[in-house]
């Protein structure tokens, strides 16, 4: 009993040490910009390689039909990450923290191995179809690009300063402003976008259903509540002026509202940017024929002589520049997940040498993730696997992660309102039945 009680002595003065050492120099800063941060890149993320692939897909085969569902997700994905935010931010740690604490060990394990599965699936197949965008670019060797990216990224993650790399983060999600681009360089009816966004038309055909469940999917993803919730944790430990919210609730009218700012903010983002992809899938693709885009690679190239070689350029460079915040994001996740489940010292704010396993996780996970490329997986039956397990995965999580927001012993005072109560069940019960849906159509 003494020996655990010195180790963790030791580990607390350690972790204190580290949070001195890398932390800001300077209050933070006041506007939207500086309110924007874990939401924003949480957002961004959302919209990685894979799945400008899902959302490619639909535009191709279903044209402008179905605009509306990324209107239909805005608030249920909105509502969701705000609420993981907020048990970060209140209790100062992650999801996975928080059900290793509260909950039972079983079900921690069982939520944090499929996460890493799902998570390691999608980044191989980002990296993949990073560096086939970057090989319709310029040529070379898609596989030297996989590994020439995987490296960069974990480097960036592993050595920059955390709140320098957090700047980058933020920035890296302008790279998605290619998508209002290339919508607007082509001809697009916008008035049948108005028409099919704000007038949802639902058809019970297969196909039709099926595709609809994968844009819920890529659109609500188990990672992105993981590391929205981990940085709201670690925003708070390096912070000189904050504290969590248990412990001083007199900052929480500010801190909750900067959280639905920037989670609005972010999904609000990211689901602009997934419409975006829609309209240009529908408007060059499928108006000429063009219907069946298996990866992201595919589109770019798809494009190139129906939209001509500006639209094919854009379009693949955001492809690589929103990987690249994809990809650390995807193995942060798993590093956070991980680490909290297991109590290592854990963030991005940490030196390499004090935070050895967490930075470990990363570099494993992308280290699988480029073997991925190496074995010869098909990457659209890769991508099918982390759908389904995914889907595994974020309906007993989001049912937790309910549960926890609800609970006084984890939340104290901050239990949800009704209203976000409401909104965070019924996004529940969607991914649910899209889930359903799923294993019923396979």
């Amino acid at each position: 009993m003494r020996d655990d009680h010195h180790r963790h002595l030791i580990r607390a003065m350690l972790a204190a040490r580290i949070a001195i050492h890398r932390a800001p120099r300077k209050p933070p800063g006041r506007g939207l910009w500086a309110a924007l941060g874990p939401g924003l890149i949480t957002g961004a993320s959302d919209d990685d390689p894979s799945g400008i692939a899902t959302y490619s897909q639909v535009g191709a085969q279903f044209g402008f039909a179905m605009c509306w569902v990324m209107l239909f997700t805005f608030p249920l994905m909105a509502a969701i990450q705000e609420i993981s935010g907020r048990i970060g931010r209140v209790t100062g740690q992650g999801i996975a923290g928080n059900i290793r604490k509260h909950y039972s060990k079983p079900l921690l394990r069982a939520i944090v191995a499929l996460l890493l599965v799902a998570n390691i699936i999608n980044l191989g197949a980002d990296l993949g179809a990073m560096g086939d965008a970057l090989t319709l670019l310029i040529g070379g060797s898609p596989h030297l690009y996989v590994v020439g990216f995987a490296v960069g990224c974990v480097a960036l993650e592993t050595f920059s300063r955390y709140e320098r790399y957090v700047v980058l983060l933020k920035w890296s999600s302008a790279f998605l402003l290619a998508y209002v681009a290339t919508a607007l360089v082509v001809d697009t009816p916008w008035g049948l976008v108005a028409r099919d966004t704000f007038i949802p038309t639902f058809r019970l055909d297969t196909d039709y259903v099926v595709a609809v469940v994968a844009v819920l999917g890529t659109t609500i993803t188990p990672y992105c509540f993981f590391w929205q919730s981990s940085q709201e944790a670690e925003d708070e430990r390096i912070d000189p002026f904050g504290k969590t919210l248990l412990e001083a609730p007199e900052q929480a009218k500010v801190q909750i509202g900067r959280i639905r700012l920037d989670t609005f903010v972010g999904m609000g983002y990211s689901n602009l940017i997934s419409l975006f992809i829609i309209i240009t899938a529908a408007a060059t693709l499928n108006a000429h024929g063009v219907t069946n885009i298996q990866t992201s690679a595919q589109a770019a190239e798809a494009l190139r002589p129906i939209a001509g070689p500006l639209t094919f350029w854009i379009f693949s460079i955001g492809i690589i520049g929103i990987g690249l915040l994809a990809i650390p994001v995807l193995a942060g996740s798993c590093a956070y997940a991980l680490g909290e489940a297991l109590d290592w010292p854990t963030g991005l704010d940490r030196q390499p040498l004090d935070a050895r396993a967490f930075y470990g996780t990363i570099a494993v996970a992308t280290l699988i993730g480029i073997a991925v490329n190496f074995v010869g997986l098909d990457p659209v039956k890769a991508l099918f696997w982390a759908a389904v397990i995914n889907g595994v995965v974020a309906v007993p999580l989001m049912a937790v992660i309910m549960i926890m927001a609800m609970a006084p012993k984890v939340m104290g005072q901050f239990t949800l309102s009704r209203g976000l109560c409401a909104m965070g069940w019924l996004c529940t019960a969607v991914m649910t039945v899209a889930v359903g849906i799923m294993f019923a159509t396979w």
